[in-house]
């Protein structure tokens, strides 16, 4: 029987292998069994800091999070909004992708229209 170590996903477990012969088995096998977690590592270009603060509220640029086509506008201007309410459907990969307000107030402007192609970071609407 032969002992490996294997690591999956950042979790090692210690592995016994054994040789099978004709269809069968010398001796019985013993499952595989955690051995100490390794540290996962960090992604790149985070910290261990808390996350960014949640935007001010009464004011706030809805962005896009990723290209995609305006499907729909659920808002108009001098519409009041609640922060996490969904302002439009954005098509992406074809699927459909709720972008929310990201803070309370009154819809400024909207800067785009239905059907528009939009690219990352794009300002979609303004919230005052």
């Amino acid at each position: 029987m032969k002992k490996f170590k294997i690591t999956v996903d950042g979790k090692t477990y210690n592995v016994e292998v054994e040789e099978v012969r004709d269809g069968q088995r010398a001796a019985q096998s013993s499952p595989a069994t955690p051995a100490t977690p390794a540290a996962k590592p960090a992604p790149a270009g985070s910290s261990s800091s808390s996350p960014a603060p949640a935007p001010a509220a009464g004011s706030g640029s809805v962005t896009a999070p990723m290209p995609g086509t305006v499907l729909k506008l659920l808002v108009s201007p001098g519409e009041e909004v609640q922060q996490g309410q969904t302002v439009l459907i954005l098509e992406a990969m074809k699927m459909e992708n709720k972008i929310n307000a990201t803070a309370n107030g009154t819809v400024a402007s909207i800067d785009v229209s239905e059907g528009q192609s939009v690219n990352t970071g794009q300002p979609l609407l303004t919230i005052q």
